[in-house]
């Protein structure tokens, strides 16, 4: 296969969900000419010429325990106004195309499967999808709904951690993108160690906590001592549903709360609810209170409102980290990637503040420019 005719595959855990499903008809409409690549840093000139692999070039396919069809979802998507209407039309054949690479994930209720059987199936699913469209690579993404943090004395892996395992063994670069646990069990870690693949994550950076990693930084720097910084979230959809359950959404709230505490260098006093509202569909409101001290200990208060959809905001983030992982891959970089801190709340090292996170990312597009 030439340079120019491989081809590079995202394999999403949770194939079927708002997000996968939105990146996957976004892409197809980019590659066509629909519509311009909003959101996608990896469009923009500091990213030109540095190898990225080309949206026409990528191949898509995953896990999922749903079983609607992807074009179904897609049409659901642009009821709720999440995509263009007439979309999922345009780009019907490549959601069909698409749908017929995603296999039943798992473990579902009542599935008698061990860990490692679990493991060696889903490696066995991503390596027949890489080897069947003759690709040069796979890049694996969860981008599934959160999961509860597992108990230090559960003696069966989480769901998340069991799809990561497998990305490794099919010699797969893997992101994830939800606060879900995903390489980061301990069980995992003589794996990941040796395992030789770029990796990413955790807990992409998309709406209420974005905007927090740009604020605190500006107190920090103004010396104004914050006091207090509360928030709520109101969704609905699949991530509301899911953080319906308190323990997945004290898992989404830890990322949310250490870039305060890095950036802050303490976590200020309040909290962050999360609040499940069915009718809101796949949108999302969140109200951020920030109390902090002026001059001559002045009280004043800073507040935001941050209203959008949670999947047309992470979609492009995806398959960003897709093609930087791919890249990445590809010149040999290996285990965990700090420089692509810029799209997480819990980033495997690095910078807290966008900022600086945005550096670190341009300094690795040259590093990946010279490495053509």
């Amino acid at each position: 296969m030439t340079a120019h005719a491989a081809r590079t595959g995202i394999w999403f855990i949770g194939a079927r969900g708002s997000v996968a499903t939105t990146a996957t008809a976004g892409c197809a409409a980019i590659a066509a000419g629909l519509h311009p690549p909003t959101g996608m840093v990896t469009e923009t000139p500091p990213f030109t010429d540095t190898g990225l692999p080309p949206l026409t070039s990528l191949v898509f396919g995953g896990h999922d325990t749903l079983d609607c069809p992807l074009p179904k979802r897609a049409e659901a998507l642009a009821a709720g106004g999440v995509l263009p209407h007439g979309l999922p039309s345009a780009v019907g054949a490549e959601l069909a195309a698409a749908d017929t690479e995603i296999r039943s994930g798992g473990p579902l209720p009542g599935d008698t499967r061990t860990d490692e059987e679990l493991i060696t199936a889903f490696a066995s699913d991503i390596a027949d999808f890489t080897r069947r469209n003759e690709l040069a690579r796979t890049v694996v993404v969860n981008v599934a709904s959160t999961e509860p943090a597992p108990g230090e004395d559960d003696p069966r892996l989480p769901a998340s951690s069991l799809y990561a395992a497998a990305a490794l063994r099919a010699g797969c670069p893997y992101a994830n993108f939800t606060p879900s646990t995903g390489l980061r069990s301990p069980r995992l870690q003589d794996a990941v160690d040796s395992c030789g693949l770029p990796h990413a994550g955790r807990d992409g950076k998309t709406g209420q906590t974005l905007l927090r990693s740009v604020l605190a930084p500006m107190f920090v720097q103004r010396a104004l001592p914050v006091r207090a910084w509360s928030g709520t979230n109101l969704l609905g959809g699949g991530d509301g549903a899911a953080l319906a359950d308190p323990a997945a959404a004290a898992a989404k709230n830890a990322g949310k709360e250490r870039v305060l505490a890095d950036t802050l260098g303490a976590a200020p006093e309040g909290e962050v609810h999360i609040d499940d509202v069915p009718a809101m569909g796949d949108w999302k409101t969140a109200w951020d209170h920030i109390a902090f001290d002026g001059f001559l200990g002045s009280r004043m208060i800073l507040q935001t409102i941050w209203q959008g959809c949670d999947s047309a905001l992470a979609a492009p983030l995806v398959l960003d980290l897709a093609r930087l992982l791919a890249r990445s891959h590809e010149t040999g970089l290996t285990g965990p990637r700090p420089e692509l801190g810029f799209y997480f709340k819990d980033p495997d090292g690095g910078a807290s503040a966008l900022s600086e996170q945005y550096e670190a990312l341009l300094a690795f597009a040259g590093r990946l420019r010279a490495a053509r």
